[in-house]
């Protein structure tokens, strides 16, 4: 069964909920202006068309110098359509590593159907796993938005009838997305890499890092253990950013259906890299006012499902940023707000690590995302009227791929997951509503993933301990062992302060305060990694700390309050002696060296002009 072919469900959907109905209704009106602008943008890009036709013939010779004579022939008609690829391949990344070859099998997928295919340009892209604790983290967050302008670098030659982008990771997929979102008029698929084969258990190795952070096994043992969990090509298996950027591409509509985690090196990878080409070029061979365009696609309906799927899978933090910048791309205008109002009313249906022991390899074979999305539609929590890569109706992704004697098919899931300890239908939930939340108090606004914070240690109430930087509470837990109950304060992290780096090094010392039997959090204007661990963190706080947010204002013994199941977080001190206080500014010295070196330098024109968390962290975006 081929999915283009199911006009129909095969399965009952009744009308979306009315909370999701809701939600969606109120960012449309909010967008009205703005969805205009850029509808009207891409329309009028549409029916301009490529520049290949007018073109002089000096710059079709650059264009097309180093191609095939057969490819130059069918350019020079200007009849079939060309393939651009932005490609964030580097072999430094082990996601990223089986893109080497990529090109080669769509330049000749592209040949097949009677198109062609080029590189248009490549993007960087760094490992937040090689970065972590380093400077080099302070550009993490903004290499999405050089992602983004590279990708419409690359696009901008205008000789594109079509976009494929491959990328898998953190930043890379947002950055994509939100380049080629200025090139809405395209149909464009994103092609995914899939996760490596399963190595060491995740908790295994969780449990080894606590054990190195306590002094209890040495280096060896520990990258040993590193080297037996990242030990091949593909993404981490663990449900971090990386994982969480493959299901959004998907219940988004913009991969395959069932390809996100499929295992590089396949037989069945290579043919739905095939397909997803063909399937583009299809797309571009579509009458105008039929054609299936990216800005048709990310829809207000295609970035609400979008959220769900977020919510329902417990995925990273780093999207209730990331999810606001990418539709802040297309003209919709989302908030925390509606993170908040749809979560609770959409259920945690898996348990990937870290809101679990499984991988995303257990995940899809549970039934993965086929039974997930089909589980939401089937009680009216996603929207099934939106585009999608293989056509109008979502309820085309409620199915597997696999080969039929060596040719690509799909075939419906069974009807029961068939691991309910990884993956749940909805009427028998991990927990009745969605693994993140937004928290509101005299602290300001920030987001907590609840699904990886068991209920037990989801209020914590505590005296403050305060600092600037995440080597300085590191260095606390070396000096003083840190063995009570506190509250970690970690400030002046925000993107306009350094780039808002991930503080993943906390985890494993904190994790450890809380085995002991202490009460223990984290409150920060930065970020966590999108392995956000088993200690309850309110991240992303805003306003943040050097654009005088609230956290500039608190103070080392304050007491601190928690509360992930209210979805409160505030400093219990009278109101009146709290905004008295003047704000705190970060060390001289410090803050002088917080722009130098690892690049860092190239990146003051971000952190001046960069919006806060709320409103996607990205310089595009800063009204």
């Amino acid at each position: 069964m081929h999915p283009v072919s199911q006009n129909e469900a095969s399965f009952t959907i009744p009308a979306v909920h009315s909370v999701v109905a809701r939600v969606t209704a109120n960012i449309a009106e909010r967008s009205v202006d703005s969805r205009g602008r850029y509808t009207q943008t891409t329309d009028a890009a549409a029916r301009a068309g490529t520049q290949r036709k007018g073109m002089g013939c000096a710059n079709m010779a650059h264009a097309f110098a180093a191609m095939p004579t057969n490819d130059k022939f069918q350019l020079h008609q200007a009849v079939a359509p060309n393939v651009g690829i932005i490609t964030a391949y580097n072999d430094m990344l082990s996601a990223h590593q089986p893109y080497e070859h990529a090109p080669e099998v769509i330049r000749d997928a592209a040949r097949l159907v009677g198109a062609t295919a080029q590189v248009a340009g490549g993007t960087p892209a760094m490992c937040d796993g090689v970065t972590q604790g380093t400077d080099s983290m302070d550009l993490s967050l903004f290499s999405r938005d050089v992602i983004a302008m590279a990708t419409a670098v690359g696009l901008s030659h205008n000789v594109f009838d079509a976009a494929l982008c491959l990328g898998v990771c953190d930043k890379i997929v947002p950055g994509l997305f939100i380049g080629a979102a200025q090139f809405g008029h395209l149909p464009t698929a994103f092609v995914p890499a899939g996760p490596m084969t399963s190595g060491l258990p995740n908790e295994e190795k969780a449990k080894i890092r606590q054990q190195y952070a306590q002094g209890l096994v040495g280096r060896d043992a520990l990258l040993k253990a590193e080297d037996a969990a990242y030990h091949g090509a593909g993404t981490c298996t663990f449900y971090g950013t990386a994982n969480s950027n493959q299901m959004l591409m998907e219940i988004m509509g913009l991969h395959l259906p069932g390809s996100s985690f499929v295992n590089p090196g396949t037989d069945l990878r290579r043919a739905l890299t095939v397909e997803t080409t063909a399937r583009v070029v299809a797309m571009a061979n579509t009458p105008l006012a039929e054609r299936i365009t990216l800005a048709r696609i990310a829809s207000v309906k295609t970035m609400v499902n979008a959220v769900i799927g977020l919510l329902a899978t417990g995925g990273s933090t780093n999207h209730t940023m990331h999810l606001i910048a990418m539709a802040r791309a297309t003209g919709i205008r989302m908030t925390w707000d509606d993170f908040s109002d749809l979560a609770a009313v959409v259920p945690s249906l898996t348990k990937i690590y870290p809101n679990g022991t499984a991988d995303v390899n257990h995940f899809h074979a549970a039934g993965g995302m086929g039974f997930l999305m089909r589980e939401l539609l089937s009680h009216g929590l996603l929207h099934n009227d939106v585009d999608t890569l293989v056509g109008h109706g979502l309820h085309r992704y409620a199915s597997e791929p696999w080969l039929d004697n060596g040719q690509l098919a799909w075939r419906d899931l069974p009807s029961a997951s068939a691991d309910t300890a990884v993956l749940r239908g909805v009427a028998d939930p991990f927990a009745p509503d969605g693994g993140l939340k937004v928290l509101h108090g005299n602290l300001g606004r920030a987001v907590i993933k609840t699904s990886a914070v068991k209920p037990a240690h989801r209020v914590v109430r505590a005296p403050a301990v305060v600092v600037s930087s995440q080597k300085e509470l590191l260095d606390l837990f070396e000096t003083d062992g840190m063995a009570r109950d506190f509250v970690a304060v970690v400030r002046f992290q925000g993107p306009q302060a350094n780039g808002m780096p991930e503080l993943h090094k906390l985890t494993p010392g904190l994790g450890i305060l809380q085995d002991k039997g202490f009460q223990v959090a984290l409150v920060t204007d930065g970020r966590m990694s999108g392995a956000s661990g088993k200690v309850p963190a309110a991240i992303h706080v805003s306003p943040e700390a050097l654009s005088g947010g609230p956290l500039a204002r608190i103070q080392t013994g304050d007491m601190v309050e928690l509360d992930g199941n209210n979805g409160t977080l505030r400093v219990l001190v009278e109101d009146a002696t709290f905004n008295a206080r003047p704000n705190a500014v970060p060390d001289p010295d410090a803050w002088e060296n917080n722009g130098h070196g690892s690049g860092r330098e190239l990146f003051s024109l971000f952190r001046r002009n960069v919006g806060n968390a709320e409103d996607g962290a990205s310089p595009f975006f800063a009204d």
